[in-house]
């Protein structure tokens, strides 16, 4: 008997709530600040076959990873029991993404039967490998890159594995940090578990199953509805890269499909840049979630129009073992790619391009109160395009890392051993237009430890972001790291040697511009040099500004 519409919306509000409830609980009760300040996580429910019902708050690139871990914990094991809780971060048994980022999730059973599973994913400091804070851009295979968990149970039955536990632990630079982040973890699923049994104990197994299964109906529904409104036809972009690789991708619209074709592309690389297939799917559904249905969550129905075809071997499809440590670089650029090939046939939905670049800044060393070792994760905000009518929004992170947050500077100083010296827009010349792109950040990082390290790895350094309608590029990513000697720059570096009052200085892109800058309006160019933003002479010369 099919239940009322009302009970059934009821239901599915009631996994958004749990969902949320899930996040709240991770970021209460974790260690580490990339997690409870920059909330570098995500968490999800699904149903009993791992199809995403329900996606909480996070990284957008999170979303699509959890119902891809769940499957394969459900292709892996046989015997799942109530209580279990699963764990896993190899791309190639269900973690998707990197070594860094561990996946927790935990069977629902309602009356001896499996009916949901809750799962959070969060980046965790260090898990181990040839480098503190697990990345090095010197891996050339997975096995540098930390520990791998494949897919295994943690908890059995209610009753924690401790052998497995001190593996893990004992494997980590930084043991404590990563316990209590793992117990975070635990709490998350177990708390969104019991929300799960109670909502099915209330409604009913079948009402409860139903509600999950027309939420993900109406996701297709609408997500057919908006991609009818798109244009229709084949849109190809070759880009050229940093590294000076090109990149390919293939977009083809129809009224009931939205391929994405990115089969012609390089070969995986011998280094740690290379993304999982899972990878770049999850960059195909979030160019496609924010295109058709940007405003409701997110549900295995909303990506059923979506087929995203690679070619194995590529770096958009690495093999095992491969190194996958920077992976979010290269998916980024994914991202970056279909949205760079679509924006001039949407230009109302797609802005020019911003600064595109997780500019992901490891920082480490041994503090120099605590004497413990300590690592600061940064993922760092930047300039978005301009489009018609409106500037670029200046600071704010990738879309690809969408809803997260900079660790404040007191927070930085107190728990890591540096000083935040600086942090202000990056004013020099770049994404002028008759709409300006966003300003980029920088921000200076001063080491208090003799023996400090600094590891970076940022794209959109040699090749800027891309404008649109005459408007200019943006003005690139990069670090530079000032020592008594002098000053270098880098876009990628590994295990550089950093000590005591050497300056690690974070220079992230404007947006890119939208139209001719001769066009701007001469009271918005003269606001921008009262403010800074311009200097005079690029308001003579780039915007013909004569007064």
């Amino acid at each position: 008997m099919k239940s009322d519409p009302i009970t059934l919306e009821i239901i599915q509000n009631a996994l958004q709530a749990a969902a949320d409830e899930m996040f709240a609980a991770m970021r209460k009760t974790a260690m580490s600040s990339i997690i409870y300040e920059v909330l570098d996580m995500g968490t999800g429910i699904t149903d009993a076959d791992g199809r995403l019902a329900s996606s909480g708050a996070g990284i957008p690139a999170f979303v699509g990873v959890l119902d891809k871990s769940v499957k394969f914990i459900l292709s892996k094991h046989d015997k799942i029991h109530p209580g279990d809780v699963f764990i896993t971060n190899d791309p190639w048994h269900g973690g998707v993404t990197h070594l860094n980022d561990l996946v927790l999730a935990m069977p629902v059973f309602s009356e001896g039967k499996l009916i949901a599973w809750t799962a959070n994913i969060a980046h965790n400091s260090d898990v181990g490998g040839m480098a503190p804070g697990s990345l090095s851009g010197e891996a050339t295979e997975i096995f540098q890159e930390g520990l791998r968990l494949p897919a295994i149970k943690l908890i059995n039955q209610g009753e924690l594995d401790q052998s497995v536990m001190d593996i893990i632990t004992t494997n980590s630079r930084m043991p404590d940090f990563l316990l209590g982040d793992v117990w975070a973890a635990i709490a998350s699923v177990r708390i969104g578990a019991n929300r799960l049994e109670g909502l099915a104990e209330k409604y009913g197994q079948e009402t409860f199953s139903e509600a999950i299964s027309s939420f993900m109906d109406f996701g297709e529904k609408t997500a057919l509805a908006e991609l009818a409104k798109l244009p229709q036809g084949t849109f190809e972009l070759a880009e050229e890269q940093d590294d000076g690789r090109i990149y390919n991708v293939k977009v083809t619209i129809s009224d009931d499909e939205f391929l994405v074709d990115l089969r012609d592309n390089p070969d995986q690389d011998p280094a740690c840049t290379n993304a999982s297939r899972d990878g770049v799917i999850v960059c195909a559904q979030m160019v496609f979630k924010s295109l058709t249905d940007p405003d409701t969550p997110a549900n295995e129905g909303s990506f059923r129009p979506l087929k995203v075809l690679t070619r194995e071997g590529t770096i958009f499809h690495a093999k095992e073992p491969a190194a996958i440590g920077f992976y979010f670089e290269t998916e980024v650029r994914v991202y970056d790619l279909i949205w760079r090939c679509l924006a001039p046939h949407i230009p109302e939905r797609l802005p020019a391009g911003n600064f595109s670049s997780i500019c992901g800044t490891f920082i480490g060393g041994i503090h120099p109160d605590t004497g413990r070792q300590y690592t600061i994760i940064e993922p760092q905000i930047g300039g978005w395009g301009a489009w018609e009518g409106q500037d670029g929004n200046p600071c704010i992170f990738s879309g690809f890392h969408g809803e997260t947050y900079n660790t404040p500077a007191e927070i930085s100083e107190a728990r890591n051993g540096l000083y935040v010296d600086r942090m202000a827009l990056n004013t020099a010349s770049g994404g002028a237009g008759e709409y300006t792109g966003g300003r980029g950040l920088i921000l200076e990082y001063r080491i208090r430890t003799e023996n400090g390290f600094v590891t970076a790895g940022y794209t959109r350094s040699r090749i800027k972001p891309w404008s649109l309608e005459g408007g200019e590029e943006g003005s690139g990513n990069f670090i530079e790291v000032i020592k008594p000697e002098g000053k270098e720059t880098y876009s990628f570096v590994s295990g550089l040697s950093v000590t005591t009052d050497d300056v690690i200085r974070v220079i992230t892109s404007s947006g890119a511009g939208y139209g001719d800058p001769k066009q701007r309006s001469r009271d918005a160019v003269r606001e921008d040099v009262k403010n800074g933003l311009v200097s005079e002479q690029d308001a003579r010369e780039i915007y013909a500004l004569n007064d």
